[in-house]
């Protein structure tokens, strides 16, 4: 039965990609299913910015709610570099396209059913069990979506557009921001009473019409032409995890060091500020309101930075990325903790919306670059997945804490300048990524 699920995920639809489909259909097909399975992820993170706290983990002191709701977003994390290795496993043996599909249905289910999932209230312990139990089946799933998604697109692209094919599915990060940002600001048109009570579950529920459509997208491709070559040449592993910690420790390691300062970045925008700006006194519709635009601004910079990191070099390119989040972090939290719309706007759409995409945009070409095609998906799924544990999982909860203990933001401006300097530093040490540099 393994055998036939296997082959009916994997298998091209009638009129198949091998006789011809555009080389564009993959790389749009790959960026819309990755922006429903990040919408389908990060709708979680909102929830438990803005939600979660009082449904399922009530409590009379409100900053100890909030870190067991972030808590939960951090459990997902860690189950991702657990999916990246079984993904990556699958994957690099029997093709990129039917794990793709695989965590497509991984990541929609769970998110329905958290939208039909009863509160504290009503079943007791129960409830936070039962989410906790749906968050790490939606990490294992994110594990192997980053990962396939991207490989598709960049072992789909002509070599000198590796970067800018590759950035198309990293487009799905701010895409699904934006689908699941916008979704939350509807609901919170609710009546404060409705949206508490019912109107946060149906941006869960809407999971299910995308996931029929991201399936039928991703029907029509193709197999990765790069895996299809290191197959029929039998470069294949029985077990690419372990050979990438074998082979390709130091890659390895790089890739998860490039990825901190950007994660970090990331979680502490989309996630920590919905819910510090809200207690410090900005509405939630207009705290929605701007991290959305620093998501849609990030949507149009993502194939301009692709682009560019063809042209100058993806290393050149994300080093500089780097090298600006660490200037201007501490500035940037002095500014965010004014809760003042305009210096809001513009910290959140400086840092999200332009220094973010310098990072996201090259990052699939540059750890692609590291791994030989036959350990990319483990190496890259594993690499990026613990990095996304580490910094990214835990920067809300670190971030409350540091507001907590110090009564200001502006340490957690420091902890991301930090973040920051770590992936310059990984970033300088890979090898080049590309024959422009």
């Amino acid at each position: 039965m393994a055998s036939a699920a296997t082959q009916f995920l994997a298998a091209p639809a009638a009129k198949a990609v091998s006789a011809g489909a555009s080389k564009r259909w993959v790389v749009a097909s790959a960026m819309i299913g990755s922006i429903i399975e990040w919408y389908d992820f990060y709708i979680f993170g909102t929830a438990a910015a803005l939600v979660f706290g009082r449904a399922y983990f009530p409590a009379s002191n409100a900053t100890l709610s909030s870190l067991a709701a972030l808590s939960t977003l951090a459990v997902g994390l860690f189950a991702r570099p657990v999916g990246a290795a079984v993904f990556g496993h699958f994957g690099d043996r029997i093709g990129r396209k039917a794990m793709l599909m695989l965590s497509l249905f991984m990541m929609g289910l769970p998110t329905a059913l958290i939208g039909l999932l009863p509160t504290f209230a009503s079943i007791g312990v129960a409830a936070p069990i039962l989410l906790v139990a749906l968050r790490i089946v939606q990490g294992l799933a994110i594990g192997g979506e980053w990962g396939g998604a991207v490989l598709l697109a960049v072992e789909h692209a002509d070599g000198p557009r590796r970067s800018l094919f590759g950035s198309f599915p990293q487009m799905g990060i701010p895409g699904g921001v934006i689908l699941s940002i916008g979704a939350f600001a509807l609901a919170s048109l609710l009546p404060e009473n409705d949206f508490q009570a019912w109107g946060w579950r149906l941006p869960f529920l809407f999971s299910i019409v995308l996931v029929v459509f991201g399936f039928i997208a991703r029907r029509r491709i193709g197999e990765s032409p790069d895996f299809a070559q290191a197959r029929a040449e039998g470069r294949v592993h029985r077990a690419p995890a372990l050979a990438v910690l074998r082979l390709a420790p130091r890659a390895l390691l790089l890739s998860v060091g490039i990825k901190v300062g950007e994660v970090t970045l990331f979680y502490c925008v989309t996630v920590f500020l919905l819910s510090y700006l809200t207690k410090i006194g900005m509405h939630r519709t207009t705290v929605l309101a701007t991290v959305l635009t620093g998501a849609a601004v990030a949507l149009v910079m993502m194939p301009i930075t692709g682009m560019f990191g063809d042209r100058i070099g993806t290393r050149r390119l994300y080093a500089i990325g780097t090298a600006l989040l660490a200037a201007v972090a501490v500035p940037m939290f002095l500014m965010l903790q004014t809760a003042d719309t305009l210096l809001v706007a513009v910290g959140v759409i400086a840092s999200i919306g332009l220094i973010f995409p310098l990072m996201l945009g090259p990052q699939a070409e540059m750890c692609a670059s590291q791994f030989p095609p036959e350990l990319r998906y483990s190496g890259m799924s594993i690499g990026i997945g613990l990095a996304s544990a580490i910094a990214g999982g835990l920067a809300p909860i670190v971030a409350t804490s540091l507001v907590a203990g110090w009564g200001s933001a502006v340490p957690v401006g420091f902890y991301l300048a930090l973040m920051a300097l770590i992936s310059l530093v990984s970033c300088l040490l890979m090898r080049t990524a590309s024959s422009a540099e």
